[in-house]
């Protein structure tokens, strides 16, 4: 694949996000994806997992624990394989009923038509004291 199809196929997982739609996002994963955000205190879907399983297990810990406000992707850089995006977002934790937002950097991996890694670098500070327990 080239450049601009990597993008539109990180294009096409974002809209899978936003619609709701994780088992079609899923379609769009190699089997033996890589998934990493910082290990973040407090934060339970942090961390890095490794297949589509254990990439689903990170979707459902995320929607139970905090809400979407706002989640904007606003730029797509890409070279060879790789697709950066930048963006922003803003959360509302469940447990805690706190709001946090960051700016971000996705960072995606594709091989053969699938994204093959995420590596996600936002403010974990913000989105850990959102968790923190007043």
């Amino acid at each position: 694949m080239n450049e601009q199809q990597n993008t539109q196929l990180v294009r096409q997982a974002y809209e899978c996000f936003q619609a709701g739609d994780i088992p079609g996002l899923m379609d769009l994963c190699a089997e033996d994806i890589e998934w990493k955000l910082d290990p973040t205190e407090g934060v339970p879907f942090t961390g890095a997992r490794r297949g589509k399983g254990a990439v689903m297990e990170f979707f459902n810990t995320l929607d139970q624990s905090q809400h979407p406000l706002h989640f904007e992707p606003r730029e797509f850089i890409a070279q060879g394989d790789k697709v950066v995006a930048l963006g922003h977002y803003a959360w509302s934790v469940k447990s805690t009923d706190r709001v946090f937002e960051s700016d971000w950097a996705e960072i995606f991996t594709i091989r053969d038509g699938k994204i093959a890694a995420f590596r996600e670098f936002t403010d974990t500070a913000a989105g850990a004291a959102a968790y923190r327990p007043q």
